[in-house]
């Protein structure tokens, strides 16, 4: 019989993030992120040594990742595409899992308590953010919105959808989002202005 191949270290991860999504990171000990990951202790620990701090770092690294590639991609069809993709992405994640998995990047940025400095896994979680917000602010600055007011519609963006993904899972209801997808396309369009810019967003 074939021994089972060993974990690869992005499935670990991978497994993290899902976890973290679900329960949260003060929730997810070292050895519940490797069962779920169906990873053995031992590889674990072999891929991470440092332990969960390290496991949630790299998961909140690949969430983030996996979000940018999704905006990017979107974001060739334009801001509004990108937008309502990002507003997909979360409402499905929430819906297919029964309500039961959000943000794993909030989960972290909410969770880890505040030192003298900043632990690693709460500054990919800052990075995480910071890089969704450059991407949908530069397509909105691209597309003639001045600076301030891009910065600030992409932060909006970011900040309501993360809020109303986590309302989601607390109502256990689709709602928060699909009334802030109103909303948030309401602004996008009036920051965009002239229907000929936003037409090409449709």
């Amino acid at each position: 019989m074939a021994k089972p191949s060993a974990p690869s270290r992005e499935r670990i991860v991978a497994g993290a993030a899902d976890l973290i999504s679900r329960r949260g990171l003060n929730a997810a000990s070292i050895r519940e992120l490797a069962k779920h990951a169906k990873a053995p202790l031992g590889s674990t620990y072999h891929y991470f040594p440092e332990g969960k701090q390290q496991v949630a770092t790299e998961a909140v690294r690949y969430s983030g990742g996996a979000i940018s590639r999704v905006l990017r991609k979107e974001l060739e069809a334009g801001p509004v595409a990108a937008l309502r993709a990002f507003l997909a992405l979360w409402r499905g994640i929430v819906v297919d899992s029964g309500f039961r998995a959000g943000c794993p990047v909030l989960a972290v940025a909410v969770e880890e308590p505040p030192v003298d400095e900043a632990s690693p896994a709460l500054l990919a979680a800052a990075e995480a953010f910071e890089d969704w917000e450059r991407l949908l602010g530069d397509a909105l600055r691209e597309r003639g919105v001045a600076p301030d007011q891009a910065l600030g519609l992409a932060a909006l963006v970011v900040a309501a959808v993360e809020g109303a993904t986590a309302m989601c899972r607390a109502k256990r209801s689709a709602e928060p989002l699909d009334r802030v997808a109103e909303q948030l396309e309401v602004a996008m369009a009036g920051a965009l202005g002239s229907t000929g810019r936003l037409a090409g967003n449709r």
